[in-house]
């Protein structure tokens, strides 16, 4: 039987049973442990399952994505306060970077500093720094995303590479121990080489986003220096952000009644 074979019979496996172990791989096709891994490792490639010790599962269902103005007005207080929050952090003179986020829209709506230059892949977040004189804005190019309103491909990588900035405010999707995901390859790509592209990384999350594991995970924990949200995690999740050096700023009970 062809890997491409077996690869189709385990999805079906998945469907039913919603796990699968290597052992089960090896009695059900007559294989080697090792040709088991290598099956689940190309699997995990294309994105068909999470490997997990011994074995794999399928990946969490992507929550239903909304249209970006559905998106803008959904939980709309909290993301607001969130990204007023966000927005304090601009200083004067900063260079900044923003994603596709409806969070982040809100930041931009309350930076207030001075002299500051932002980049963005999002048409929606360019236009809200538009309006404001002390921001220098630069929209990167690329193919537009007409549901999500945002720029992504080729083009805006090798845009990004021009650039270096002080902070890098980046919206989620779904946020666990493991690091960060998004249900959006395209997105999701343009985000990871954001990253690289930041001296600073701050992270808006909402309570919802904690332990939701989507289809397209971009970095760990390990790449976020600051996690901006409207309630304090589990005890078990503070850790893991102590471990990788995380700082935490949760927006006040003042805040969200105001």
């Amino acid at each position: 039987m062809f890997q491409e074979e077996r690869i189709s019979s385990i999805m079906e496996h998945l469907h039913e049973h919603k796990r699968i172990d290597i052992k089960d791989i090896c009695q059900k096709f007559d294989v080697s442990r090792d040709t088991a891994r290598r099956d689940l490792l190309r699997m995990e490639e294309l994105g068909l399952i999470l490997r997990t010790h011994g074995g794999a599962v399928l990946p969490k269902k992507s929550k239903e994505i909304f249209e970006y103005k559905d998106r803008l007005v959904k939980d709309s207080d909290v993301k607001r306060d969130i990204g007023r929050l966000a927005a304090s952090l601009v200083k004067n003179g900063d260079f900044i970077m923003m994603d596709a986020s409806t969070t982040v829209q809100f930041a931009a709506e309350h930076v207030t500093a001075e002299q500051v230059v932002a980049v963005t892949n999002s048409i929606d977040i360019a236009d809200v720094l538009s309006r404001k004189t002390s921001i220098r804005t630069y929209l990167l190019g690329g193919e537009l995303n007409a549901q999500h309103r945002f720029l992504f491909g080729q083009a805006t990588i090798d845009s990004l590479a021009n650039y270096q900035v002080d902070k890098l405010f980046l919206g989620a999707c779904g946020i666990t121990e493991t690091g960060l995901s998004y249900p959006d390859v395209e997105d999701g790509v343009v985000k990871r080489e954001m990253i690289k592209r930041a001296n600073q990384v701050i992270l808006l999350a909402d309570h919802t986003k904690f332990g939701d594991q989507l289809f397209y995970q971009i970095a760990g924990l390990d790449a976020i220096d600051l996690l901006i949200t409207d309630q304090q995690p589990d005890p078990a999740f503070m850790e893991k952000l102590a471990e990788h050096h995380v700082e935490l700023l949760v927006v006040s009970e003042e805040d969200l009644n105001d």
